[in-house]
């Protein structure tokens, strides 16, 4: 029996979409891996708790066939702070993680010289001679 939940989690993920621009941080990438872990055997794995299974197999199958979209439509395509799905796919992508994440290093760069009493570029004092 677990040879069926097996192949039905390997169809799952295979329609389960990837997002390129979140590299690391992709719900596809990560569903792939613990699907992997938790069949580590492939379809000859026992499982512990074959319900719990079921039902996080039929959770996900809902999300991915956008069965709550479907359920509950919404009015407009943006959030309350008024972005649009695109623009929140655009700041949550990897090419704007990575700016982010240079402009945190100029931050801490730029407040480190303003409270140190010397700048990081004079390099490491020297402990003096005896």
């Amino acid at each position: 029996m677990s040879a069926t939940r097996y192949r039905r989690f390997l169809k799952l993920c295979e329609e389960w979409p990837r997002d390129e621009t979140k590299k690391a941080r992709d719900l596809g990438t990560f569903l792939r891996q613990r699907v992997a872990s938790a069949f580590r055997e492939g379809e000859n794995t026992q499982l512990a708790d074959p319900e719990k299974c079921d039902q996080m197999y039929e959770s996900l199958a809902r999300i991915n066939g956008n069965a709550y979209r479907q359920r509950f439509p919404r009015v407009r395509d943006t959030s309350f702070t008024g972005v649009t799905a695109e623009e929140c796919r655009v700041l949550l992508s990897g090419s704007m993680q990575q700016s982010m994440d240079e402009e945190k290093k100029g931050l801490w760069k730029s407040l480190m010289e303003r409270f140190s009493s010397k700048s990081p570029e004079d390099g490491p004092e020297k402990a003096p001679e005896k």
